[in-house]
């Protein structure tokens, strides 16, 4: 009988998240006779890469990377489900733009084409995750095992795939993207933004996941926003934008904490040290007479 009915529940969960890529996707990947990779009628960017990734899996999947020539972070952004990173490319031009970021997004399996391999060398502490939606459970299984991230945020997260449809108070094995477990391990600043009118992941899975996180930043909480509109609120953008700019304040301040002041210890060690030279001199016998004897 439990077995029946946990059946019942994974079918019904896997109904509500199951994953409904755009067919046929909403881009396609060519290469051009140089060998480089192009999404044609995306692509118009000299800044923006297509590359194909093998993954450990023998899966390959597409990838972009959008530079901005003054980046202050890398966001990599994991989308939701029923969407591909073409029916992305407008919103990543304009993150890219306001925020001052490079823009890292892939397709998950069974998203996107296939062929080659590039990496990108980006440091954790230049690394922001963005999940949306489904994303936030890719985001949020990287981010608790990287210590160094810049930040974290979540937009329109779940607390996992069975608290979509149900409120139960444990986490089963069979549960995917268990995220109020994985939200505990997170290490750096977590923005939470979620719409209070929500009807496909309720409001209430942010509050959680924000009351979780260790180190908290104000969320967002949009009035009337849905699941799939936040973008279009004002409100959206300046917040992000907000966080960006607290992350880049934080990477100052730790950069100024870990360089020693030189113009402040250097003066006391040379003092210091014609201290012990004096008292040298006058333990042989000799004395030294100081250049300055004001000083």
């Amino acid at each position: 009988m439990f077995i029946k009915k946990m059946g019942n529940v994974t079918s019904n969960v896997a109904a509500k998240l199951a994953f409904f890529p755009p067919d046929p996707p909403t881009y396609e990947v060519c290469r051009e006779e140089n060998g480089k990779l192009v999404m044609p009628g995306v692509t118009a960017d000299k800044n923006m890469d297509v590359n194909l990734i093998d993954t450990k899996g023998g899966n390959k999947i597409v990838a972009t990377f959008w530079r901005h020539p003054f980046a202050r972070f890398t966001l990599l952004y994991s989308h939701a489900n029923a969407a591909d990173i073409g029916q992305m490319h407008e919103l990543f031009y304009e993150l890219r733009a306001h925020l001052r970021v490079n823009i890292m997004s892939y397709d998950y399996s069974g998203y996107g084409a296939s062929s080659g391999k590039k990496e990108y060398g980006v440091k954790q502490e230049d690394l922001i995750l963005y999940g949306q939606s489904v994303g936030s459970g890719p985001t949020l299984h990287l981010a608790a095992r990287l210590p160094k991230l810049r930040g974290v945020v979540l937009h329109s997260a779940i607390l996992s795939g069975i608290r979509v449809l149900y409120p139960v108070k444990m986490t089963f094995w069979f549960d995917i993207f268990k995220n109020i477990d994985k939200i505990r391990r997170v290490t750096c600043p977590v923005l939470v933004v979620h719409g209070t009118n929500d009807e496909t992941v309720d409001w209430s899975h942010g509050k959680r996941l924000w009351e979780l996180s260790k180190e908290k930043y104000e969320p967002l909480w949009v009035k009337g926003g849905g699941h799939c509109n936040l973008e279009s609120y004002p409100e959206y953008i300046q917040h992000l934008n907000q966080f960006i700019n607290a992350m880049e304040m934080n990477s100052i301040r730790r950069s100024k904490q870990l360089t020693p002041n030189r113009s402040i210890t250097e003066p006391k060690h040379d003092k210091c040290l014609r201290f012990k030279k004096r008292v040298a001199a006058l333990k042989k016998g000799c004395c030294i007479v100081p250049k300055n004897r004001s000083s």
